[in-house]
């Protein structure tokens, strides 16, 4: 059964204000969508992290993120799990095959566009609870998030993806997970690369998470960093929506 989404995607433009002085200027743009045109994908909500501030941010975060997903099932909503460099793990789960069953459609030429640097210097990896070194220790997606065997995908491949996407005419992709300043933006079936094709994609912000360390620049709090990379977002790539969007 499919119900209706009533979204309010936040982004801003760059305007001048009266006395002609360039400003960034907040806007909302309301679309009211039926479940079933809407795809959610969930980026990298991994099992494990190298950095044991991002992992205990994930770990809050589940509890939810999976009522959100739950209630997005309920209106119809395509929920695309997208844990990278873990497909192995997956091999024979049926969300797994169902995707990779699908006939692939070729995607339009990537759209050249700017790519402005991050408000945020992340070059130290971002863990804020002083980890040295970076490693893959992942092996599956979180298991508090409910695969559904019967309905849901698994991949965390751009062209796989967007596949599917146009199999099922989506009109509107949400993105929730981690992290927004590294894979939620580059990965290839994340942000960056839908704008690219074309896709209407749209970040959940209050269900996403950086990996930023305070003792770099800007210097501001973690949340606060999270929030710049929200704010480059919905100025450079894409809008942003909230959760209660989809929940109602």
């Amino acid at each position: 059964m499919s119900k209706n989404l009533h979204l309010h995607l936040r982004s801003h433009a760059l305007d001048h204000n009266a006395q002609g002085w360039a400003i960034w200027r907040e806007e909302i743009v309301e679309r009211s969508l039926l479940g079933h045109r809407v795809a959610i994908v969930i980026c990298d909500m991994w099992d494990q992290h190298w950095s044991r501030g991002a992992a205990e941010r994930v770990g809050a975060m589940v509890a939810r993120m999976e009522g959100v997903l739950s209630t997005a099932r309920g209106k119809g909503v395509h929920i695309i799990h997208a844990p990278s460099e873990t497909m192995g793990f997956y091999t024979d789960h049926p969300a797994r095959q169902r995707i990779l069953a699908l006939p692939p459609i070729a995607p339009p030429p990537d759209r050249v566009l700017p790519d402005p640097p991050l408000p945020i210097d992340d070059r130290d990896g971002g863990s804020d609870t002083g980890e040295p070194e970076m490693a893959q220790v992942w092996t599956r997606q979180h298991p508090g998030l409910t695969i559904d065997p019967a309905r849901d995908v698994i991949s965390d491949n751009g062209l796989d993806v967007y596949s599917y996407l146009r199999q099922h005419a989506i009109e509107q992709v949400l993105i929730l997970g981690v992290h927004t300043n590294m894979c939620v933006l580059r990965r290839s079936f994340a942000i960056k690369q839908m704008v690219k094709w074309g896709q209407p994609i749209a970040l959940v912000r209050d269900l996403t998470d950086t990996m930023y360390n305070p003792a770099s620049a800007p210097y501001v709090s973690h949340d606060e960093g999270t929030q710049l990379v929200i704010g480059y977002i919905e100025r450079f790539w894409c809008p942003s929506v909230s959760s209660l969007d989809i929940v109602g």
